[in-house]
């Protein structure tokens, strides 16, 4: 029997994408750790907590990440593969 993910492990998997993308970003643009905590004003420790993977991502401080790094941040919503359409199911 398969088991299916659930809505805490979807958002996890969520937090970690955003995390691993501004990672991605921060290795590109050669922008360290440190150099984020100072453009956003916080201690190194306080990054290194937002950057875990486990930190429950407000928008408020995944802006001010977005703002230090001087990025844009965009996505995309769309259906899930094999996601279950319970909003569009007759009653």
């Amino acid at each position: 029997m398969a088991l299916r993910r659930s809505s805490r492990d979807e958002v996890g998997g969520l937090a970690q994408e955003v995390v691993d993308e501004i990672t991605w970003y921060m290795r590109e643009h050669k922008i360290t750790r440190s150099d984020l905590a100072a453009a956003m004003g916080v201690s190194a420790g306080r990054v290194s907590q937002i950057l875990s993977g486990d930190e429950n991502l407000t928008l408020r401080t995944l802006g001010s990440v977005v703002d230090a790094l001087g990025a844009r941040l965009s996505f995309t919503l769309g259906d899930a593969e094999g996601s279950v359409r319970a909003l569009h199911e007759p009653a």
